[in-house]
């Protein structure tokens, strides 16, 4: 069935979101027909106001709205420690853990299928960040697939020659799971990842 055609091209965008399958579209596209023209103006608002005001931290490269980021701006962190992350929303989840270090975010992992090499990524301005000897640690949390490894492996050989610590996060199994859930990687990687107690 074909809609009126400003219908059919709100559909048509909602379905260029990832995630957002035809049917999800239809439902977005309805809810926002059946909501008020000021809900309506505030989604637009805040779409709008995103593209406008949203850029990259010159430091450590996280999304804000203030250069340099609240999280590079304050004095308490530690500034010992950078969490290296592939893309911004990894940085949530680590913070919401209670990191208290700086963080520095890459854009993407190296991936030669997917045409990502090194120069892609903010890796240069990594190794610019550590020239001062200020850090000790820079802690590896890419993501645990082979695209992660690589990036994590790439950065631990950079950073070597530096003299400065390069650690990774442990990899293993979820807290709250069950071991015979868990597939075989996930398990050795718990067994290389496990610690005195």
């Amino acid at each position: 069935m074909r809609f009126a055609a400003p219908l059919e091209r709100l559909i048509e965008a909602f379905r260029k979101l990832p995630g957002i399958g035809a049917k999800s579209a239809q439902r977005l596209a309805f809810h926002v027909l059946r909501s008020s023209r000021e809900n309506a103006q505030a989604l637009a608002d805040a779409l709008l106001e995103v593209k406008d005001t949203i850029r990259l931290c010159s430091i450590c490269f996280n999304i804000t709205d203030t250069d340099p980021c609240v999280i590079c701006a304050d004095d308490d962190r530690d500034r010992s420690q950078i969490c290296v992350v592939e893309e911004p929303h990894n940085l949530v989840a680590i913070e919401k853990s209670g990191f208290r270090g700086l963080y520095h975010v890459l854009h993407g992992s190296i991936a030669p299928l997917r045409g990502l090499g090194p120069d892609d990524l903010k890796i240069g301005a990594l190794l610019q960040r550590l020239r001062d000897g200020s850090v000790t640690e820079v802690i590896l949390a890419t993501n645990p697939n082979v695209e992660g490894e690589a990036t994590a492996v790439y950065l631990s050989r950079l950073l070597k020659p530096l003299g400065v610590r390069a650690t990774r996060i442990a990899l293993g199994l979820p807290v709250g799971s069950e071991l015979e859930y868990a597939d075989e990687v996930t398990v050795g990687k718990a067994l290389e990842g496990r610690r005195e107690i």
